[in-house]
């Protein structure tokens, strides 16, 4: 399935598109090799021995075996293990509310803070922002946000924005700004100096030295959408020149 997987890497599929196992990747009860395990990113699914496309787009690749569906969307399907930037709406008792932008809201426990206790509870407020990651994301049950790592580390997540800008993007975008060498961001760092907090769901936070200068950075990765690579350099060059 990985060979199968990895030819076809780069080209547009469609929902109902399905991959098989090969008889490469079978268990042998004679021969040491092991069969390759196939992790399924956003739009792909397992079933049995099947690997089904449930959403269009062009078929990704990462090393060494995680594959998933690119697709422009502005609508977010949460994921198990996917950081996203949530606003609490709802605070009762011990549970947050917290709206991701998705079909339903997520609970978020105050126990699932950094060095969170009964008696020491964490600061939260209705209104706030949280980076957060999803601990359950299941199409049957109620999606569940927790602001620490494996290990019990917050690693940067929890409570933030204060004085910043929080805007909207596509979840295309989002996921070329979080590849290793982002050109968006490597031609960014040129302009101006800021703080930048990057959700799955497609939701950007930006703090600048001043209010102009985050209303630019929001402005032009907004444009970034829809731009190609030649037309967001010529339009960066401008505004490092002062044209706009």
């Amino acid at each position: 399935m990985c060979s199968a997987l990895r030819n076809r890497t780069g080209e547009v599929l469609l929902p109902g598109d399905e991959f098989s196992f090969d008889t490469d990747d079978t268990i042998s009860l004679t021969g040491p090799v092991k069969p390759e395990k196939v992790v399924c990113g956003p739009g792909l699914r397992r079933s049995e021995d099947r690997l089904l496309v449930c959403k269009s787009g062009v078929l990704r690749h990462k090393p060494p075996n995680l594959f998933w569906m690119d697709s422009q969307q502005r609508r977010y399907v949460p994921a198990k293990g996917e950081t996203i930037i949530g606003i609490v709406t709802v605070k009762s008792g011990d549970v947050f509310k917290v709206d991701f932008g998705g079909s339903e809201q997520a609970s978020l426990s105050y126990l699932a803070f950094e060095g969170a206790t009964k008696r020491n509870r964490p600061n939260v407020q209705v209104g706030d922002l949280v980076f957060s990651q999803f601990l359950l994301a299941n199409q049957d049950m109620e999606p569940e946000l927790v602001c620490v790592d494996s290990s019990g580390r917050a690693n940067g997540m929890g409570v933030f924005g204060e004085g910043g800008l929080l805007f909207t993007v596509s979840l295309g975008l989002v996921r070329r700004l979080l590849t290793l060498h982002s050109e968006i961001l490597s031609d960014l760092k040129h302009l101006f100096p800021c703080e930048l907090v990057m959700g799955m769901n497609g939701r950007l936070w930006v703090k600048s030295c001043s209010l102009q200068q985050t209303l630019v950075i929001s402005n032009l990765l907004q444009s970034c959408d829809n731009m190609t690579a030649q037309q967001r350099q010529g339009l960066f060059r401008r505004v490092a020149q002062g044209a706009l």
